[in-house]
């Protein structure tokens, strides 16, 4: 594992010096998107640290992607157990509106 850039932590693997899951790094880049799109979702993080994260993916593929089923089983399991309340995205998407009305 190159602890450059990718480590172990909490069961799972994260940049280094950062709190971002290299599964959700992985995920952007699976679906096309280009590594300065995916530095520009995630402020915290270096251009070198996506590039980096992509290098690791694609020499320890098989490893990450066992990370990653694991990643989504625990998500989904904190999902069933602690649901969204029902009206949740309605209220985020009418803050998200007012937010925006306000920029312009």
């Amino acid at each position: 594992m190159n602890l450059e850039f990718v480590e172990r932590r909490d069961g799972s693997l994260y940049l280094v010096g950062s709190r971002v899951p290299l599964a959700h790094v992985v995920r952007e880049f699976q679906h096309g998107e280009l590594p300065e799109a995916i530095r520009s979702h995630y402020p915290t993080l270096t251009l070198e640290q996506v590039y980096g994260a992509i290098t690791f993916y694609l020499g320890s593929n098989e490893e990450v992607e066992t990370d990653i089923v694991e990643r989504e089983r625990v998500e989904d399991e904190f999902a069933g157990t602690h649901p969204a309340p029902p009206d949740l995205k309605q209220k985020l998407e009418r803050a998200r509106q007012q937010l925006l009305a306000r920029r312009s």
